[in-house]
């Protein structure tokens, strides 16, 4: 099947050279720019305008405008053989969706109300879709993709208990998607290994090649069978194992070699002035939220819980 590893031939949004896509905040305005990849400017960042300015100095948005955020539940091995102990945790993909407000940008803050004691991180990378998409199948999708960003799908996993189905507040409140700081195109995403950071230790790590179970083409052409994609929507393909709770104070980071790292801290805010007065769902400390936030340490590699408990220990 045209859908399945490895390619015989290399989608064209996979072949290089590589072309990475930033937008950033100057003086209250938004441009966009592009990486430059070789020569002696190699990694600044080159306006559209024509000024070349030093990438590490700016302040990043979201390089994404979409419609429509769309998450799989499960798409790595390693992710379902922790949650389900098997290597693939259902016969087709599951999803959720995220409101575009969650949306954050590199270096942003991850909001955590006081009232919430569960933060979970899930190092992902996000497909851009380019065009409009709508009936099309797996080797036909991959010429509707506009380009692969690092990402990470933050979750307050206080609300699992009512928000199971839905994730709305668990993976839909303000800030808990930093994304970027760029879109990139020509890289072999199947070369790639996505690692996610807190404070700088690894505590999630997956060869995306190898541990994938859905790619990209055929995640598009089931979404794309009832729901219209249009340019700018997003898809967000997962994580992997050890998915746990950072607290405020902590940097963590997703990074996905070729694409780049997306950083954020996570900084304590306080309880919704609605949920001090007792209004909707409160927060909770369950068996099912613990089930989920804590895991499931005997199946995960023990340096990602060593690192975990360093990270934790630093503050």
């Amino acid at each position: 099947m045209p859908f399945e590893f490895p390619f015989q031939t290399l989608p064209a949004v996979m072949c290089g050279p590589r072309v990475e896509r930033r937008r950033v905040l100057i003086g209250g305005s938004t441009f966009w720019g592009t990486i430059v990849e070789c020569g002696p400017d190699a990694g600044r960042l080159r306006l559209d305008d024509g000024r070349l300015l030093d990438a590490e100095a700016q302040t990043y948005l979201p390089p994404v405008n979409p419609g429509k955020i769309i998450a799989v539940h499960i798409s790595y091995s390693s992710r379902s053989v922790e949650t389900r102990n098997k290597a693939r945790p259902t016969e087709t993909p599951t999803y959720f969706t995220k409101p575009a407000t969650s949306l954050n940008g590199h270096r942003g803050q991850i909001l955590k109300p006081v009232d919430c004691r569960y933060l979970n991180y899930e190092g992902e990378y996000a497909v851009v879709i380019g065009r409009t998409c709508r009936n099309v199948t797996p080797d036909e999708a991959w010429d509707y993709i506009e380009g692969f960003c690092p990402a990470l799908d933050m979750g307050l996993q206080d609300f699992r208990d009512t928000d199971q189905g839905s994730m709305l507040r668990v993976k839909g409140a303000d800030t808990l998607l930093p994304i970027g700081p760029g879109i990139v195109r020509g890289v072999n995403l199947f070369e790639q290994t996505l690692r996610t950071y807190v404070n700088g230790l690894v505590v999630q790590e997956a060869h995306i090649g190898e541990e994938t179970i859905w790619g990209p083409h055929y995640v598009i052409a089931d979404i794309a069978r009832h729901i219209t994609l249009l340019a700018g929507d997003v898809i967000l393909m997962g994580t992997p194992c050890h998915s746990r709770s950072v607290d405020p104070g902590q940097v963590v980071e997703c990074e996905v070699t070729g694409l780049g790292r997306i950083s954020g801290t996570v900084v304590a805010v306080d309880a919704p002035r609605a949920s001090v007065l007792g209004v909707g769902h409160q927060p909770m400390d369950s068996l099912e939220v613990r089930r989920v936030v804590l895991g499931f340490d005997e199946r995960v590699p023990e340096h990602f819980k060593d690192n975990l408990r360093r990270a934790k220990e630093m503050g």
